[in-house]
């Protein structure tokens, strides 16, 4: 593959797996996987335990992807480097910012709508769950990103174009699981779908879950703690 179909951004001595048959995925495969994602998220809060539905959230997604990628570790996580740590770190800063921005927009126009955590009640031991949970989000993301990206790139054979199709409608899917009611639209949209963006960019540049995973990690670590302190 040329350097021309990859972004000027990313690593290129890692590509995804799975779109050019890498290894090769069967119809019976992305059943089961979309099927796993589906009672792994609704394996929250089924238990009354927020640690052990967690848990149970992320293997449940993360044990049928491992299977049929041959359990090849690699082909999802690697060591972080030290810069990509510094990375996940730059890109929660910049979401920090985009949602503070975005968010005062909403606010701004009544556009808030109501929020997945409303009615929920977060306290400090609420934070060690997400470890599994958040996991188990990006493991969400990451399943149907890999199936669009194939769908596209068998139909395109244009790498880029796949990637960013794929990437707007996982966007939108993401969007749409933490969507509470109509007037949360523009909200979840822009928040939780748009706002993946600098998820998707730590791992389209390094092909390491660990990286969109740390990203996510301290957003909801940061914005859980200032629930706690009353701060929000």
């Amino acid at each position: 593959m040329s350097n021309i179909d990859y972004f000027k951004f990313e690593n290129k001595d890692l590509d995804f797996p799975v779109y050019k048959k890498n290894p090769y995925i069967p119809k019976s495969g992305w059943i089961v996987l979309i099927i796993a994602m589906i009672v792994g998220f609704l394996m929250q809060g089924l238990s009354g335990n927020e640690m052990i539905d967690s848990i149970l959230f992320c293997f449940i997604v993360l044990i049928p992807l491992l299977y049929y990628l041959k359990w090849d570790f690699k082909a999802l996580f690697q060591k972080p480097k030290a810069k990509e740590i510094g990375l996940a770190v730059a890109l929660f800063a910049g979401y920090l910012i985009y949602s503070y921005t975005v968010g005062s927009v909403l606010d701004y126009f009544s556009l808030t709508g109501t929020s997945t955590l409303e009615g929920v009640s977060i306290t400090w031991a609420s934070i060690p769950p997400l470890l599994f949970s958040l996991m188990g989000e990006e493991l969400i993301k990451l399943i149907p990103f890999l199936l669009f990206l194939r769908i596209f790139y068998k139909y395109s054979n244009n790498r880029k174009l796949s990637i960013v199709a794929a990437m707007l409608l996982v966007m939108v899917f993401f969007a749409m699981l933490h969507l509470m009611d109509l007037k949360s639209l523009p909200s979840v949209l822009l928040m939780q779908g748009l706002g993946s963006i600098f998820e998707f960019y730590g791992y389209i540049k390094t092909k390491n879950v660990f990286i969109s995973y740390i990203t996510h990690l301290l957003t909801d670590v940061f914005i859980f703690a200032l629930i706690v302190v009353g701060m929000v």
